[in-house]
C-alpha cells in the first residue's frame, strides 16, 4: 500500500511540473515556463533569540544533537566537556541524547557568558571595532566561540588581541555574523542552573 501511495504522489509530482503535447501521434514532454511554477515560502529566523540560538546552533553542527567533531566537541552547539562540567553534566552519551538539556545548556552558558561579560557588553555595544558593529548577540556568540575571556581581551585591546579556534574561526567573524539578534530576554546569571 504504501509503495503504491509513494508511487502516486511521485507520478503527481512529475506531472505537475511537465506539460504534454501531441503531435502526429506522438508525445513529447516540455518542462513547464519556471513563471508558471509556484513560490514556495521558504521559512525564516526571526532575530529573536530563538532565531540567534538556531543560527549558532547551524554554524556549530547545522543543528544536528548527536554530532560529535573531530577534537571531542559534542552536540547541536558544540560544547566541550569542560564547559559541560561547569553545568554538571557528566554523561556526555545521555547529553547527546537528549535535545532539551542542549537547548537548556545552551541557554545557561549564555546567561552565564552575560553575567561575565557583562561590563564589557555595556562599555562596547554600539561600537565599530575593525569594521564591525558591536552587538550584544554578536558579544554572546563570540564568546561561545571562544570563552568570554578571549573576548574580553579582544574588546578591551580595541580589537588588536584576537583569537581563532582551531578550526580557524575568528571571534570577528561571529560578532558580525551574528550582530543584531535581539538576546534581552537572556539574564545575566552568575550560577545558572541547567
Amino acid at each position: 500500500m504504501r509503495h503504491l501511495v509513494l508511487t502516486i504522489i511521485g507520478f503527481v509530482l512529475l506531472t505537475s511540473f511537465t506539460e504534454t503535447t501531441k503531435k502526429k501521434k506522438t508525445t513529447t514532454t516540455t518542462p513547464i515556463p519556471i513563471h508558471k511554477v509556484e513560490k514556495v515560502n521558504i521559512p525564516f529566523l526571526k532575530k529573536n533569540f530563538v532565531g540567534f540560538k538556531e543560527a549558532v546552533g547551524f554554524k556549530e553542527s547545522q543543528g544536528r544533537y548527536r554530532v560529535v567533531n573531530k577534537l571531542g566537541y559534542l552536540g547541536k552547539y558544540q560544547f566541550g566537556k569542560e564547559t559541560l562540567k561547569r553545568f554538571r553534566v557528566y554523561n556526555t552519551d545521555y547529553f547527546l541524547k537528549n535535545p532539551e538539556l542542549q537547548e537548556r545548556t545552551f541557554e545557561a552558558y549564555c546567561k552565564l557568558n552575560k553575567w561575565i561579560l557583562r561590563k564589557d557588553i555595556k562599555r562596547s555595544v554600539g561600537k565599530t571595532i575593525n569594521g564591525i558593529k558591536i552587538t550584544e548577540s554578536g558579544i554572546l556568540a563570540a564568546a561561545h566561540l571562544s570563552g568570554a575571556g578571549n573576548v574580553k581581551k579582544y574588546l578591551r585591546s580595541n580589537g588588536t588581541i584576537r583569537f581563532n579556534d582551531a578550526f580557524g574561526t575568528s571571534i570577528q567573524s561571529y560578532l558580525k555574523k551574528f550582530a543584531g539578534y535581539d538576546v534581552s530576554n537572556i539574564k545575566a546569571n552568575k550560577k545558572p542552573i541547567v
